[in-house]
């Protein structure tokens, strides 16, 4: 893909969405963490469900140790494989405490020393309340990426080095935003809906979808 396609690409994606952002509700660097530890195969609406009740008696580290293993998995027993996050989340709390003052690392190296973090969380992390040009590939980013033909590749890392080196600068902070939100609402996995896509014309995927015809009366 040529450079020209790629910006014209982002340009539109930030037309219609000029300031994009994650659908994890959080309101400090700390409850993002949690909060992305905790999407890990599931989606942002439980864990906001979830989250919601559980910031409200402990979203600081400290509060969080506090709570309890019990405790914490009570909060968030609606989630799926609620046991082993709720360990995540209580040792990486503690590590926050002990190492670093209580506060999240601005740091890769730092967070994926964190228990439960990984590259794709310490990317969403850096990116969303830090504000670095980072992406992190997930299945929906995966997936526009090879389909348009922005950033092919046959691993998470090849996609995810492909957007950080040809994403020009003026959209690298918001371009994980565009491209999941797009995967989720727009580029399906099982069916794309390409009559309403914004891109569909610079789109390289050769199997798109057609527009309903119209029924005759």
């Amino acid at each position: 893909m040529n450079p020209q396609k790629r910006l014209t690409i982002y340009a539109r994606l930030r037309a219609g969405n000029p300031a994009p952002t994650t659908e994890l509700h959080y309101s400090t660097p700390f409850e993002l963490l949690v909060a992305v530890v905790l999407s890990a195969q599931a989606t942002d609406v439980g864990v906001n469900k979830a989250t919601a009740k559980l910031y409200r008696v402990a979203n600081t580290p400290q509060a969080i140790v506090d709570l309890g293993l019990a405790g914490v998995k009570e909060y968030i027993k609606t989630i799926g494989l609620f046991n082993g996050k709720a360990k995540n989340v209580i040792a990486l709390s503690e590590i926050l405490l002990r190492e670093h003052g209580g506060e999240v690392p601005r740091d890769r190296d730092a967070l994926e020393a964190l228990p439960g973090v990984g590259r794709k969380t310490a990317n969403v992390v850096l990116n969303t309340a830090f504000g670095e040009h980072t992406i992190a590939v997930d299945t929906h980013i995966f997936r526009v990426a090879n389909r348009t033909g922005l950033a092919p590749g046959k691993t998470v890392r090849i996609v995810e080095d492909k957007l950080v080196k040809f994403t020009p600068s003026e959209f690298a902070r918001d371009a994980h935003h565009w491209l999941i939100l797009h995967g989720r609402y727009v580029c399906k996995a099982r069916k794309p809906e390409c009559p309403r896509c914004v891109i569909v014309d610079l789109c390289e995927f050769r199997q798109k979808t057609l527009p309903t015809a119209p029924i005759k009366a």
